[in-house]
């Protein structure tokens, strides 16, 4: 058997095992999920519900750092604790507090910034990033560093929030991420780079064991900016930014509606969509149940991933 299939059946095997305690845990200490007003009278049921479990994904890391003992999966597990520590501050002032706002949007957008500006600042010293965004083919664009910075900077800190978006339904960032570390499992070169993508899918699928509807726990800011963060650095590393609309067109989408939503809503006073992020207006207008809008959804994130990997097999 591969090390990457024993990656994905002993990080299942451990999540699946694992999260009963961690859920234990967390209601024992009442740190559980409270919901915003507005929110549709389905979501106000959840109001209890075990928040931050998207700590049990260590896990999934942990056993890719172990099993393949390279800088790089060093530096992939450095950017999962370093995003998944700015969720949890978030998660923790929610939970403890009973405060659905959290910690204030200034303050993780800032500590993104610096996080991400680390490791990228470190993996451009190391030589382990060369300052370059490849378009098609031989083709590449390569850029001075104080902009290529800049402009990775911009992407990842948006992509992480824009996949923090979307973990609004159960089992919907799960389902959604699946194939997007699948995608990066084919593409990559590295073999730490597989190992750690095996490694987060398995601790996916055996999280949707307690996510799926009716959740009985919520991986939080905790869980869904770690995976963010993680999912756009892995772009930037495979040079594969020409693609992202596609293998992030579902992350996007969310991100999308929430803006011109804002910006609509200030201009005239009037909403676009019934609410946002995009998955709770066709629950209010279309009456889709959240199991109907996770399937589609999902159907959509496999589709971009397989148009990606073709684009990718083909022109890249």
């Amino acid at each position: 058997m591969s090390i990457t299939m024993q990656t994905l059946l002993f990080s299942f095997a451990t999540v699946s095992l694992l999260t009963p305690v961690l859920i234990r845990f967390l209601k024992a200490y009442n740190l559980t999920q409270p919901i915003r007003a507005e929110l549709p009278p389905d979501h106000q049921a959840k109001k209890g519900t075990p928040l931050m479990t998207g700590l049990i994904f260590l896990v999934s890391v942990l056993i890719a750092c172990l099993l393949v003992k390279t800088s790089t999966v060093y530096f992939l597990g450095v950017i999962f604790v370093m995003f998944g520590a700015i969720g949890f501050l978030d998660d923790f002032k929610k939970a403890y507090f009973q405060d659905p706002q959290g910690a204030s949007g200034r303050m993780k957008l800032v500590l993104q910034f610096l996080a991400a500006g680390t490791v990228l600042f470190l993996l451009l010293q190391m030589n382990m990033l060369s300052p370059e965004i490849r378009l098609l083919g031989p083709y590449s664009w390569e850029l001075p560093h104080y902009i290529y910075i800049g402009l990775v900077l911009l992407f990842v800190v948006g992509s992480a929030n824009a996949i923090n978006f979307t973990d609004g339904l159960d089992g919907l960032l799960s389902v959604i991420s699946i194939p997007t570390f699948f995608f990066f499992f084919l593409i990559s070169d590295h073999i730490e780079v597989k190992v750690f993508c095996f490694a987060m899918i398995g601790g996916l699928l055996a999280f949707l064991i307690y996510n799926a509807y009716p959740a009985k726990a919520f991986m939080g800011d905790t869980g869904s900016l770690a995976i963010g963060g993680i999912l756009s650095f892995l772009v930037v590393i495979e040079h594969v930014e020409v693609l992202a609309p596609l293998l992030f067109f579902i992350y996007f989408a969310e991100q999308l509606s929430v803006i011109l939503q804002v910006a609509f809503f200030k201009m005239t006073g009037r909403r676009i969509f019934r609410m946002s992020p995009i998955h709770y207006h066709y629950a209010l207008k279309y009456g889709w149940s959240e199991n109907q809008i996770v399937v589609r959804f999902g159907f959509v994130a496999w589709a971009g991933t397989l148009v990606s990997w073709l684009y990718w097999y083909y022109y890249l």
